[in-house]
C-alpha cells in the first residue's frame, strides 16, 4: 500500500506543479522556496526501499542516475522559465513551451534508470522517484530565486494622453 500512496503523492504533486507553472504567477520573495522539496525528500528518505539490500551498489548507482536526471531537469526547467518584474516591483514567472519540452525529455530520461534496474533485477520503489522529484523542485526553485535577484524593474510607462490632448495632430479636418 505505501507504494500506491507514494505514486498518488508523486502524481498529485506533479499535476499541481505543472498546472501552476504554465500560468503566470507572482513570485513571492519569501525564503521558504525549499519547504516543499524538503517535505518530499523527507517522505522519500523515510522509506526503507530507497536502496535495495540485495543489490546495494547497483541500487545506489540507479538512484544516483535518477538524481542526476532530476538535477538536470530542474536546471533546464528553471532556465527556460520566463521571469519578469512589473513596474510596481512585483516579480512574475511562467513556464514556456521550451519548458514543456525540457520536462518531456526529463520524464523520458527518468525511464532509463528504472529500465536499467529492471534489466539487472533491482527493484525500484516510488521513493527514488519521489527523491528525484524533490531534487528537481529544489534545483528549479533555487535557480529561480537566484535569477530574481538580478532582475531590473520594468520602466514606468508615461500615462497615456487624454483624448484630444495630442497637439501635434493636423487640424485640416476641423476646417471642413
Amino acid at each position: 500500500m505505501p507504494g500506491l500512496v507514494d505514486a498518488l503523492l508523486i502524481a498529485a504533486v506533479a499535476v499541481v506543479v505543472i498546472v501552476r507553472q504554465f500560468r503566470a504567477g507572482r513570485v513571492e520573495g519569501d525564503r521558504r522556496w525549499w519547504v516543499l522539496p524538503g517535505i518530499l525528500a523527507v517522505a522519500a528518505l523515510r522509506e526503507p526501499d530507497l536502496l535495495d539490500a540485495r543489490h546495494h551498489t547497483a541500487s545506489a548507482a540507479i538512484l544516483a542516475g535518477e538524481l542526476l536526471v532530476g538535477l538536470a531537469m530542474g536546471a533546464g526547467w528553471a532556465w527556460t522559465t520566463r521571469i519578469w518584474v512589473e513596474a510596481d516591483g512585483a516579480v512574475w514567472s511562467r513556464s514556456i513551451r521550451v519548458s514543456a519540452a525540457v520536462r518531456a525529455v526529463g520524464i523520458g530520461l527518468r525511464v532509463a534508470p528504472f529500465a536499467c534496474g529492471a534489466m539487472v533485477g533491482v527493484p525500484q520503489g516510488g521513493s527514488a522517484l519521489l527523491l528525484a522529484l524533490a531534487t528537481t523542485l529544489l534545483v528549479r526553485s533555487g535557480i529561480l530565486t537566484w535569477r530574481v535577484r538580478f532582475l531590473e524593474p520594468a520602466p514606468a510607462l508615461a500615462p497615456a494622453p487624454a483624448h484630444g490632448a495630442d497637439a501635434s495632430r493636423s487640424r485640416w479636418k476641423e476646417r471642413v
